[in-house]
């Protein structure tokens, strides 16, 4: 992929991994699958105790958000507040989340990024958190608008991209959404290039 840097990524202490919407609903069985949506839990589940802060966002949508086709909208039912397709996959390693994020609760927003009408961003700051390490679900919606939304945050993003997967609701959504990306100064790399910081373990 162009842009991918090949180098080695030191994570320091200023880092976090942000997995973007590890959901039921999104995954093979689900109301709205990404067809490759567990190729993200290999790498996820690897990283996640390298890190010293992980964070987790979750849809976490009412019944009456209007991004939903019964609503008006373009999406199926998904993600319901409360409901098991709402849920993380039994896939995910847990226990290993330190925060949990839920958007998309406002009924008339698309709730697509991580730092839309929450607090993601205050919680970095509050940890000193300077680069974020992106992964999660969908890379043309979710992950596209979060690591776009980190950068005009203030910070510093890396998106893992063995650790993401996209739907395509239309042909050549994933390769609009890096090229979106890398507009934005996002850097792509592969999470088998990171390696935790010896000084600080």
């Amino acid at each position: 992929m162009s842009g991918m840097s090949t180098s080695t990524q030191i994570i320091e202490p200023t880092d976090a991994l942000l997995v973007v919407d590890p959901q039921n609903d999104f995954l093979p069985g689900g109301t709205l699958a990404v067809p490759e949506g567990n190729r993200i839990f290999e790498p996820v589940n690897s990283l996640m105790p390298k890190f010293g802060y992980v964070v987790a966002s979750r849809d976490w949508h009412p019944r009456n958000h209007a991004f939903f086709q019964a609503n008006g909208g373009p999406w199926p039912w998904h993600c319901l507040a409360g409901t098991p397709g709402a849920e993380f996959s039994s896939l995910l390693r847990a226990e290993q989340i330190d925060e949990i994020v839920d958007k998309g609760t406002d009924p008339q927003t698309d709730g697509y990024s991580a730092f839309a009408g929450t607090d993601l961003a205050q919680r970095l700051r509050a940890r000193g958190i300077r680069r974020v390490f992106i992964a999660g679900i969908a890379t043309d919606y979710c992950v596209k608008s979060t690591t776009i939304d980190a950068v005009e945050a203030g910070f510093q993003a890396i998106v893992l991209t063995d650790a993401i997967a996209a739907i395509n609701a239309t042909p050549g959504d994933e390769q609009r959404a890096f090229d979106a990306m890398r507009e934005h100064g996002v850097q792509f790399v592969e999470s088998r290039a990171l390696m935790p910081n010896a000084e600080a373990s």
